[in-house]
């Protein structure tokens, strides 16, 4: 049976995490929806996740890996995770499992009707700071974007992979996945996932990332959706 669903897994410094990650997508695959594979995408981790995540994919035929010659950060990690899949849908987890992969079952439910599929986090586990700094910027981005997002900073999404594969590369990308979405006329819905609290490593944005980098990077949305192009193909010569 061929794979309709790569999920892209980011890795940065999180080899504490992988083992964890392993286990979690080996029990995935048994209940999936849809036949699914893994794609790490390792952002020049300083740690030992690189030789972790080879074992991983030498044992197992449903995971591989890319990884970058350094940090370029989670946007570009996800984006390249986009660029390499060839599976029609593709996904997006966050290595901490502060999301589960099984809820990606109730995202495939919709997938269908819909362009992409976000998760919304219900009942966050999260301290207060994280939790209130999360809820500024999402009230920032929404009042900018409009896409009626509640949560797009989720790292549990799907996307049809040929609207992912146009979405431009751009820092702050993973905040603006469910607005690139509608610049190309797609459609959009959110559903309510599980959250735990992050069990081992360290999360890598701060209050600062998640208030002033958000900011700037609306304005940047707003110049991109003034100058973004759509087009659609009448008739080519091979039919």
């Amino acid at each position: 049976m061929p794979y309709r669903l790569t999920i892209v897994v980011p890795v940065f410094n999180e080899a504490e995490n992988l083992p964890r990650v392993e286990a979690a997508f080996l029990d995935y695959f048994k209940i999936a929806s849809v036949k699914a594979k893994v794609l790490f995408v390792n952002d020049g981790s300083k740690d030992e996740s690189q030789q972790i995540i080879e074992k991983i994919c030498l044992t197992n035929p449903d995971f591989d890996f890319i990884s970058f010659d350094q940090n370029y950060g989670l946007s570009a990690a996800i984006k390249a995770g986009f660029d390499y899949t060839e599976t029609e849908l593709v996904g997006y987890i966050d290595s901490d499992l502060q999301t589960t992969p099984e809820d990606f079952n109730l995202l495939l439910q919709h997938i269908g009707d819909y362009d992409l599929v976000t998760g919304v986090r219900a009942e966050r586990k999260d301290d207060f700071v994280k939790n209130m700094s999360s809820t500024i910027a999402n009230n920032i981005r929404r009042a900018f974007t409009n896409d009626g997002m509640d949560d797009t900073g989720c790292p549990l999404k799907i996307i049809k992979t040929d609207y992912a594969k146009r979405i431009p590369m751009f820092r702050g990308l993973h905040r603006f996945l469910p607005a690139m979405i509608l610049l190309q006329h797609g459609k959009i819905i959110q559903v309510p996932v599980k959250h735990f609290p992050r069990i081992a490593g360290e999360a890598n944005f701060g209050v600062w990332n998640r208030l002033a980098g958000p900011l700037m990077d609306c304005f940047a949305y707003l110049w991109m959706k003034k100058k973004y192009i759509n087009y659609s193909v009448a008739k080519h010569s091979n039919g």
